[in-house]
């Protein structure tokens, strides 16, 4: 393996979109840490950050166009029929998207930003045997996805939660999916064309598709005293700990406390499923001191998957919609790549190493 595989430690971008310091634990978007941000402020307001522009006629409020927007996409949800309800989540919600038009615009954006939500909700409620619920435009983005959800308004504190979490994950440096999102963009596609890249790398096990796992994983250990024999029988099995360990952080993800504390705060208003995260917390502990004595020479810690997945399930999220609701908040720093690629950046055309047969020579 050669320093670059993976491109690792590779500079494909300049951004002022976000940082990633894996050393020090911290993310930073465009200027503000994420601890000002998570949990202080809604969706709209951070989409609007990394929107800032990028985009002419921007509103300084995102929220009434935004929920403009969900209206418009909402048409396509009559596309969805059997074939597709039997379909995983998030292919259907990347074939709806395929639908809407693929232009560069700020409508565009808009309607690309409202359609994960719309989608995903749309197809739990189809899944589950239910019609889908029409948008409420004069909604916040975090409100009408949880009223879409479950067909009434959102309760005590869900909206708030709703709102960090989607903060926490609306962007994150140059990720598989953000890559993905750039190279297209750079071939000057349409923004439909960057986000579908984006999205199609997302639903991949080691990116999105992870937080699903968590849970799996929660209920087979399913008492706090099997964390420990569950977990070793895992690791000598050479199974990958979901929720555990990052490519980037060297030290604890800060998006999984603020995505903690986001849990705390919901599940002490709207009791879920009682000492779902005090048993949680109990694995996080036996995970990280096997995981030390296991690998001592490589920082494992806790990621993003491992309370996105106990939030969301507090939300009463299934969980085959996690990816989707990854998408609700990332496609908002997709679009704004994109959009930064276009506006500075060259065709992405990396170079390559062949390291194949060479060709026969005659004698």
């Amino acid at each position: 393996m050669t320093p670059t595989d993976g491109l690792d430690s590779v500079i494909a971008a300049h951004t002022v979109l976000s940082d990633v310091d894996g050393l020090a634990g911290q993310l930073t978007l465009r200027g503000w840490s994420l601890d000002q941000l998570a949990g202080h402020t809604t969706f709209e307001t951070v989409a609007h950050l990394l929107l800032e522009g990028f985009f002419d006629g921007l509103p300084d409020d995102l929220t009434p166009s935004l929920g403009q927007a969900r209206r418009a996409v909402f048409e396509e949800v009559s596309a969805i029929d059997e074939a597709l309800v039997a379909l995983p989540v998030v292919e259907v919600v990347r074939a709806l998207m395929a639908r809407l038009a693929d232009r560069d615009d700020l409508s565009t954006a808009l309607k690309l930003v409202a359609a994960p939500a719309v989608f995903t909700t749309a197809l739990v409620r189809l899944k589950a045997g239910d019609s889908p619920v029409a948008p409420d435009p004069s909604l916040s983005h975090s409100q009408d996805i949880l009223r879409m959800l479950h067909g009434r308004p959102a309760g005590p504190g869900e909206a708030e939660a709703l709102d960090t979490y989607l903060v926490t994950v609306c962007d994150h440096g140059l990720n598989a999916s953000t890559f993905a999102a750039r190279v297209v963009a750079s071939t000057r596609a349409g923004l439909t064309s960057a986000v579908l890249a984006g999205l199609s790398a997302l639903k991949g096990p080691l990116h999105g598709g992870a937080p699903g796992p968590v849970i799996e994983m929660l209920d087979a250990i399913g008492q706090p005293e099997m964390a420990r024999p569950w977990i070793e029988a895992a690791l000598a099995r050479g199974d990958r700990l979901m929720g555990f360990g990052h490519r980037i952080y060297r030290v604890r993800d800060p998006r999984a406390d603020a995505l903690k504390g986001a849990i705390r705060r919901l599940t002490a208003l709207l009791p879920h499923r009682p000492g779902r995260l005090d048993f949680a917390e109990s694995v996080e502990r036996a995970a990280l001191e096997i995981l030390k004595a296991h690998r001592p020479d490589r920082p494992l810690d806790v990621n993003v998957e491992f309370y996105t997945a106990l939030l969301l399930e507090a939300l009463r999220f299934p969980p085959d919609a996690f990816t989707g609701v990854f998408a609700m908040g990332r496609v908002a720093g997709w679009l704004a790549h994109a959009r930064e690629q276009q506006a500075g950046g060259r065709l992405i055309r990396p170079q390559s190493r062949y390291v194949g047969p060479a060709p026969l020579r005659a004698a």
